[in-house]
C-alpha cells in the first residue's frame, strides 16, 4: 500500500476514527513534524483539537546513538540501570530546557493541554521501531487520559503488535513484514519544516478558538 502523502493518509486515517467525531474530550496529539501533517488531516475531518506531544532521549553518556530513557516536559522514563544519577539529572535538566523552548516555538504562550480525562489519539505518519511511539504512551498514561488510542498509517507488524499490548486501540492501515523506512510507503514524503508544520496546527487551533 502507497499512501499520496501524509495529508491523504490522514484523511483515510479519520474514515477509521469517525466514531470519535464532534466528541468535545477528544484531543489529537501529534509528534512533529512529520506527524502534523497526518493529525492535521485527522482533526478536521474529526472536528477535534488538535495539539503536539514533544520529548527527547536521553543517551548513553559517550554514545548518542543509543538511548537509556526518553524525557517529556513533565516525566520521565529511565530504561537503562546503573547510570550516574548526577549525570541523568542534569540531562534531564538540560532536556526540559530544550522542550521548553520547543514548545513555545509550537504553541506560543499556550501551554500544552491537559490531558486527564480526555481521549487521546496519538499519531504520526509511521512508525519504524515504534520505540518513540511506546514510550510516548507511557509519558501519556501518567496524566491519566480516559483513553488512548494510536492511529498510525503504517508500520512493521511486529511493533504494531507491540503497541496493541501498550494502548487502549490501535488503528494501523496497513502493517508489513517487510519495513525498511516510513518514507517507503508514500509517493510524497518531503522534509516538513517547523514553520509548516506551526502553520497547520494554527489553523486547527484558531478554527476552534472561532
Amino acid at each position: 500500500m502507497i499512501f499520496k502523502d501524509r495529508f491523504t493518509a490522514g484523511k483515510l486515517l479519520a474514515k477509521e476514527l469517525k466514531k470519535y467525531k464532534n466528541k468535545k474530550d477528544t484531543i489529537i496529539l501529534t509528534i512533529p513534524r512529520g506527524g502534523l501533517q497526518v493529525g492535521y488531516s485527522i482533526a478536521k475531518e474529526l472536528n477535534s483539537r488538535l495539539s503536539i506531544i514533544l520529548t527527547k532521549k536521553i543517551s548513553y553518556p559517550g554514545n548518542s546513538e543509543y538511548a537509556i530513557g526518553t524525557v517529556g516536559l513533565t516525566s520521565e522514563i529511565i530504561e537503562e540501570q546503573g547510570i550516574s544519577k548526577d549525570y541523568i539529572k542534569n540531562e534531564i535538566k538540560n532536556i526540559r530546557n530544550y522542550l521548553k523552548e520547543r514548545y513555545k516555538k509550537y504553541l506560543g504562550k499556550n501551554k500544552p493541554i491537559n490531558l486527564k480525562n480526555k481521549l487521546i489519539i496519538i499519531t504520526d505518519d509511521g512508525i519504524a521501531t515504534g520505540k518513540t511511539m511506546l514510550l510516548t504512551i507511557k509519558l501519556i498514561k501518567e496524566q491519566k487520559p480516559k483513553k488512548i488510542i494510536v492511529a498510525i498509517p503504517v508500520g512493521p507488524i511486529e511493533n504494531v503488535k507491540l503497541l496493541k499490548e501498550n494502548a487502549d486501540e490501535v488503528i494501523c492501515l496497513y502493517s508489513s513484514e517487510h519495513f525498511f523506512a516510513v518514507g517507503e510507503f508514500y509517493e510524497n514524503f518531503e522534509q516538513v519544516s517547523d514553520e509548516k508544520a506551526i502553520s497547520l496546527l494554527k489553523k486547527v487551533q484558531s478554527s476552534h478558538k472561532s
